[in-house]
């Protein structure tokens, strides 16, 4: 009986400090912050892309790899809604995919536009993929013209209610 009182005092103590700081961001990168700058060479026509460079410029970065069905898909039709009706928005699509033989297959199943397509082939020990904490799960960011994460993890509908 004695221990039972000390148990139910325990579980008490560890369940009300779990609620303390859960509306805090969990970490990683949020709305506001700066996003790091990167340089990255896409691998199907070796061109290279500054981050600093698309200052001025509103910037959706999507992280995504081949193995990640939901990633992928947000990848597909974050691609698509950006081709078709939204070209003032530069669209920056990083793979995660260690295998070019599997980037570049993926990319040509999914139609993805290549000039804007990158592959990361350090795949998660990538200096990439720790700044922007993607240990978390794959996400994408909206940008500002200044490079401030103005939004996270959109999807292609909620995207026209950002730009416009």
């Amino acid at each position: 009986m004695k221990y039972v009182k000390w148990l139910f005092v325990v579980l008490l103590i560890t369940s009300l400090t779990s609620f303390v700081g859960k509306d805090k961001p969990t970490g990683g990168l949020n709305i506001g912050d700066v996003a790091p700058d990167f340089s990255i060479r896409t691998t199907l026509n070796n061109q290279k892309l500054d981050l600093k460079d698309l200052k001025g410029h509103y910037v959706l970065i999507n992280f995504w790899a081949s193995y990640d069905g939901q990633s992928r898909m947000q990848n597909v039709s974050l691609n698509n809604a950006l081709r078709k009706s939204f070209k003032k928005v530069k669209f920056v699509s990083v793979s995660f995919d260690e295998y070019l033989s599997v980037f570049k297959e993926t990319v040509r199943k999914d139609l993805i536009v290549s000039p804007t397509c990158f592959a990361e082939t350090k795949g998660e020990t990538s200096r990439l993929f720790k700044e922007y904490c993607l240990n978390r799960g794959f996400n994408n960011y909206l940008l500002d013209d200044n490079g401030v994460i103005i939004a996270k993890n959109i999807s292609a509908p909620e995207l026209s209610s950002y730009v416009n």
